[in-house]
């Protein structure tokens, strides 16, 4: 078994979501989560690659400066780089510009829903391609019902525009897969035995070579102008915290637990949304937005499994 740049062993196989595992996943579900409200205020003088040119950009450079301090060795191999690029490309630009232009189409809600697809295609492909994460029923019957519960809890009217617009429901799906790719496709990074903060480190950076570009082509220069110091503060928060410190418990995740258990986030961030906006933007917590947790904690009870066990053990000790 090889050791990463931190010293932390590389597993060579995903390992059950354990107690750490689900701490993780909830943390990352928590940053990813607050996300769109940081957005929400940027948006107001940020145009959309705008902003998400600084969040990658920001965060690689903080990133770096993690490396730095810590001495960790700077990858030079072609092939690491090549890896990067590609994550970069299926993790951040890809699924980035196609949800930006899908929600130009759809409902925030809608776009939550087919998001929240993400695990299903990620259990798909790693079922395939990943010896260590074939796919089960428990498994896809936990999937579809924490989908359901994103359905329920965004609410029916979302759905109801699901018959127009369907290039942008498709570019939306289209994130998704491509955002379950990144997810398989990322384990093969634990053959190089890095640390996650330089994992990280290199596809933001791949994905900041793409995104700035493109962010100067569409938007202009004039939206690089530095906006008033408060929106500022909320970039830099977005940067360091939901992208730089969200890539590492990420990584680490995926490294841990496998590309399936780690894309559940995808299910787990409408939850964080809404009770952000309950908390933060005094909106709204009804009956659905509660029903609909339940249903996705009911289905990432049966992907975990053991409930269920326990369940079976005891009625075996009844009878």
């Amino acid at each position: 078994m090889s050791a990463n740049a931190a010293g932390t062993p590389a597993p060579r196989t995903a390992a059950p979501m354990d107690l750490q595992s689900w701490l993780m996943l909830i943390a990352l579900a928590i940053v990813w989560g607050s996300t769109f409200v940081f957005v929400e205020i940027i948006l107001t003088a940020v145009p959309v690659l705008t902003l998400v040119a600084f969040r990658v950009g920001i965060a690689a450079v903080t990133l770096w400066l993690v490396i730095a301090i810590l001495r960790l060795p700077v990858p030079r191999a072609p092939g690491l780089w090549l890896a990067f690029a590609i994550m970069g490309l299926i993790n951040n630009a890809l699924p980035f510009s196609a949800i930006v232009w899908g929600q130009t189409g759809i409902t925030a809600g809608l776009a939550a829903i087919l998001n929240a697809t993400t695990p299903l295609f990620a259990a798909i492909i790693a079922g395939a391609v990943l010896p260590d994460e074939r796919l089960t029923g428990r498994k896809v019957a936990g999937l579809l019902i924490g989908l359901g519960g994103v359905a329920v809890m965004i609410g029916p009217a979302a759905l109801a525009g699901i018959g127009n617009n369907v290039p942008h429901q498709l570019a939306i799906l289209a994130a998704a897969l491509s955002y379950g790719m990144a997810a398989v496709f990322g384990r093969r990074f634990r053959q190089y035995g890095l640390s996650p903060v330089t994992l990280a480190a290199g596809q933001l950076t791949a994905s900041a070579a793409m995104l700035v570009p493109l962010a100067l082509a569409v938007d202009g220069a004039a939206a690089f102008a530095a906006p008033d110091p408060g929106i500022w503060a909320v970039i830099v928060v977005n940067a360091c915290v939901s992208t730089a410190f969200a890539y590492l418990l990420y990584f680490r995740l995926l490294a841990r637990a496998g590309a399936t258990n780690t894309t559940l986030v995808t299910v787990l961030i409408p939850v964080v949304a809404v009770i952000c906006g309950a908390l933060l933007l005094h909106e709204t917590l009804g009956i659905a937005e509660l029903c609909g947790m339940a249903l996705i904690f009911a289905g990432l009870a049966v992907i975990d499994g053991r409930l269920l066990r326990g369940v079976r053990g005891r009625q075996r000790l009844a009878h």
